[in-house]
């Protein structure tokens, strides 16, 4: 006997098979469950451009966002090169500046060596100035290589700091020497002839300006100590004819001095018109001063006598010589031998009698000697 098979059947303890159905409940909740998943299933099949469109706005506004990130990354990274470009620039700019200021300062340096010559030429070689070597100029770069600006530039200005240094001892001294020798001899009553150095006058076209403007400057403060250096050695020319130098050197002393005094023969008071320097006989007399010999030969009193004319109506005597050294017209300098020591004339004993001498007027030579005295200890 043939037997279907029956969903849910099992059989009983007898052999007889019990059929038994599904659940009403469980079959109608199934059957909810299918139809609800059909029914999410065809809503979102009808729905399914609307959610892409969703999600594709969704998108669009996060890639809207990621683009407009990325602009701004660009105007940062082009803000970034503009800076480092325009820093560029701003090197070669500085680097250009301080290639100009390098050239100022050869052109200083090369000034400050003339004058430094000049200088020693005219008796100023004792400043302490070092100027035997070029002025070095090069840039000063970091670690990596890089130009390094603060340092190059520190750099830069010691050096014309140091030529202009130099610059204005120079002026400085001579200006300071030019002053001693003038107040020195005023104070003698000698008027030096200074060259003015004031002249203003000047003139041409009018044309556009043209290189470095420190260049300029430069030979302005190269003129001013110019300036300062002619009116030293014009100072110290008008020295040089100025009766201040010892007229006698070695083993000699002061035995008399200017004024009134006992006289040595009369034993009463009696006028001395010069200073008495006891020496050696044969002892070497040497010229005061620049001139040029106006007179040899004997005096009254005086014995063997030579003068010397030196201009701005000054003269000296040498008297109670022994011999000449010079004679009549003869150009003599500082130190010129002109005669011997002796004792001729109204004399007790070998000496030389100095006198300084204004339109025949007898000065007392001391203060002439002393003033002699400083300015060789300034000079």
């Amino acid at each position: 006997m043939h037997q279907s098979a029956s969903f849910g059947a099992r059989k009983n303890q007898g052999g007889a098979v019990v059929r038994k159905g599904v659940h009403p409940a469980l079959f109608y909740g199934m059957f909810a469950l299918l139809l609800a998943g059909n029914a999410v299933t065809g809503t979102a099949l009808l729905m399914a451009p609307d959610i892409a469109r969703l999600m594709g706005g969704q998108n669009d506004l996060v890639i809207s966002a990621y683009e407009d990130r990325l602009a701004q990354m660009r105007v940062e990274i082009d803000r970034l090169h503009s800076r480092s470009y325009a820093q560029a620039g701003d090197i070669n700019l500085q680097l250009q500046e301080l290639s100009q200021q390098q050239d100022v300062l050869l052109e200083q340096h090369q000034l400050v060596r003339a004058l430094v010559d000049k200088a020693d030429r005219l008796g100023l070689a004792n400043l302490d100035l070092d100027m035997s070597g070029p002025a070095e100029f090069s840039i000063v770069t970091t670690a990596d290589g890089n130009p390094d600006l603060a340092a190059t530039t520190d750099n830069v200005v010691r050096m014309m700091a140091e030529t202009q240094q130099a610059m204005t001892g120079i002026a400085t001294a001579a200006t300071q020497r030019a002053d001693n020798i003038i107040g020195e001899l005023g104070r003698l009553g000698i008027q030096t002839e200074i060259p003015d150095m004031t002249l203003t006058g000047m003139g041409g076209p009018l044309l556009a300006a043209t290189g470095s403007g420190e260049s300029a400057a430069l030979v302005e403060d190269a003129n001013a100590v110019m300036d300062a250096l002619m009116r030293y050695k014009a100072a110290r020319d008008s020295l040089t004819l100025a009766p201040v130098h010892m007229p006698i050197t070695g083993n000699f002393r002061q035995s008399s001095g200017f004024g009134n005094r006992k006289d040595p023969f009369t034993g009463g008071r009696a006028f001395h018109s010069g200073l008495d320097f006891a020496a050696p006989s044969g002892t070497s007399v040497f010229s005061a001063a620049d001139g040029v010999v106006s007179f040899v030969g004997e005096r009254s009193g005086y014995g063997k006598v030579v003068e010397v004319e030196h201009g701005n109506g000054l003269s000296t005597r040498y008297t109670h010589l022994s011999g000449y050294l010079a004679r009549v017209g003869q150009k003599v300098s500082i130190g010129t031998p002109i005669a011997k020591v002796g004792s001729t004339g109204r004399s007790t004993g070998p000496h030389l009698h100095f006198e300084v001498r204004r339109a025949d007027q007898a000065l007392d030579p001391k203060p002439f000697l002393d003033a002699g005295k400083r300015l060789l200890a300034i000079l």
